[in-house]
């Protein structure tokens, strides 16, 4: 079949990039397409990040033919044909074309191909098979992608249950562009996501719990997210997450507006999970997130209605970003950690010990009493503290 649609990519600027316009070059006439995200950004009149190429050429001869000119390479997934050029302004990934020779859900075994309709067959949606020719910047759109792009849907090339078991991080990956692109929702994904949701419990806990970011750091992903659920697919990847806590991320995302926060994953997982630390780590742990994701996870989940009463003497007992946390997810007020930097208490044990008390027990008792009362006072300066010491060490005596 004929290309579905005639486009031509805008000559954005990094279109117009000379390290590209060598690379193409280098790797010889028809040998280069852009494809992917770059494309489909660009179309869409958004900022293209990541550029990727596709080619007919084996990554044997890519590495030669770039080597040839000077451009390095890194044979960053050699085995699955792809290879990333080292040029100026950004490095491209080069993948060869390629064919599906058998898939288990998770993986996907290849062979290399020189058809480009063939490998646009075997990407997840319409919207993602968009190949540009770097000259002509002509669009080659195998099956309805710019269209889905206008009407702003997100359809799986061919029937969506075949792809979704070719890889079942599709399903969630679904859910992502469904939220960054679409408005119009496909009956036929839909259905498949449904039905196919049990399969994620196949998937790596890390991939997973990368996509679950990347949906949760998009601007307002509560709608898809409580979408999920009404279909059964939250409750796999999240079976700790409710309604209420499905419903309680669209409260989260409403105070981030308001207080002028960029979105932020780990808070709006927090948002879906109940208050319970112990919940939380568990979560974390399955879904294999970095220390300081899983510390940052189980103390917003130590959340209390009372954090509010005094936000800065909470940022001091737990640091400012999780303060924040606290405080969007109970309805408290952020403004008193805006550009406030949280103060270190101005004293130590010694200074105690030098007014007359001995060593021990009591100079600590001595010293957190001083640095209760200056929390409680709102920090006030050294000279302050100063007479704090005196009134508690007076009353002692």
């Amino acid at each position: 079949m004929a290309d579905s649609v005639k486009a031509t990519l805008p000559a954005a600027d990094w279109t117009q990039r000379p390290a590209l316009a060598e690379l193409v070059a280098a790797l010889g006439p028809g040998n280069a397409r852009w494809v992917g995200g770059a494309v489909r950004d660009t179309l869409l009149g958004c900022d293209a990040h990541d550029i990727d190429a596709a080619t007919p050429l084996t990554p044997k001869q890519v590495i030669d033919r770039l080597d040839a000119v000077g451009i390095r390479t890194i044979p960053t997934g050699i085995d699955h044909g792809t290879v990333t050029a080292i040029v100026e302004g950004g490095n491209v990934e080069i993948t060869s074309l390629r064919k599906d020779v058998s898939t288990d859900g998770r993986h996907a075994k290849v062979e290399f191909s020189s058809d480009w309709k063939e490998d646009a067959s075997r990407r997840d949606f319409t919207i993602n098979a968009l190949y540009a020719d770097p000259g002509t910047l002509e669009v080659h759109d195998y099956f309805g992608g710019v269209a889905d792009l206008k009407a702003g849907r997100v359809r799986f090339i061919g029937d969506a249950r075949a792809r979704i078991r070719e890889d079942y991080l599709r399903l969630l990956r679904y859910f992502r562009f469904q939220t960054r692109f679409g408005g119009e929702l496909d009956a036929e994904a839909e259905e498949a996501c449904a039905e196919l949701a049990p399969g994620l419990k196949g998937l790596s806990r890390e991939r997973v719990g990368w996509e679950l970011q990347n949906l949760l750091s998009l601007p307002d992903p509560s709608a898809t997210v409580a979408r999920m659920r009404d279909l059964g697919v939250l409750q796999v990847v999240l079976p700790e997450s409710g309604r209420h806590e499905a419903d309680k991320l669209a409260e989260l995302v409403a105070a981030e507006r308001v207080a002028d926060l960029a979105p932020d994953a780990m808070r709006r997982l927090a948002a879906l999970l109940p208050a319970v630390p112990p919940v939380a780590e568990s979560v974390a742990a399955r879904l294999r997130l970095s220390k300081s994701q899983r510390e940052r996870l189980a103390c917003a989940a130590a959340r209390d209605v009372r954090d509010g009463d005094d936000p800065r003497a909470l940022a001091y007992a737990v640091g400012i970003p999780c303060a924040t946390d606290r405080l969007l997810l109970t309805g408290g007020d952020v403004g008193p950690l805006r550009d406030w930097d949280c103060p270190s208490f101005p004293m130590k044990g010694g200074e105690i010990v030098e007014r007359g008390v001995a060593k021990g027990p009591e100079v600590a008792r001595v010293l957190r009493a001083v640095e209760r009362r200056w929390i409680a006072e709102g920090f006030p300066d050294r000279v302050r503290v100063e007479a704090l010491l005196d009134e508690e060490l007076g009353a002692n005596r």
